[in-house]
């Protein structure tokens, strides 16, 4: 039987997983000018969250771990912000946004309680 980490007993992780697909999923429809801009700002922040998120629960200081998670909630929101501008250049519909901005506010939401269980 092979050891589950306790990052991956998180769902806010597995949560955060979904969401990394759902970035490259859509930013492969945008146009091939934007492969080294925004689709690649957009993947990155989307990696971020996960890896901050595992990262953070591998800290044996609570201080330590909720840093990481804050990190994780900061790239989540710069990952909204990089959807808003997605949106403004026409490369993402009102719809598309509005079911991402779903995802981000209930993976946002149990980040803070993650960070502020460890305070």
């Amino acid at each position: 039987m092979t050891y589950t980490y306790a990052f991956e007993k998180l769902q806010v992780w597995h949560d955060a997983r979904n969401l990394v697909k759902l970035v490259y999923t859509v930013t492969e429809q945008f146009p091939t000018t934007e492969k080294y801009g925004l689709t690649n700002q957009m993947r990155r922040a989307a990696v971020s969250v996960v890896s901050n998120i595992s990262e953070g629960s591998g800290r044996t200081s609570p201080k330590d771990q909720a840093h990481f998670y804050q990190l994780a909630f900061s790239s989540l929101i710069e990952l909204l912000n990089q959807f808003i501008i997605a949106n403004d250049l026409g490369y993402i519909s009102q719809n598309g946004i509005m079911a991402v901005r779903t995802e981000i506010e209930m993976i946002s939401n149990k980040l803070n309680a993650l960070r502020k269980s460890r305070l």
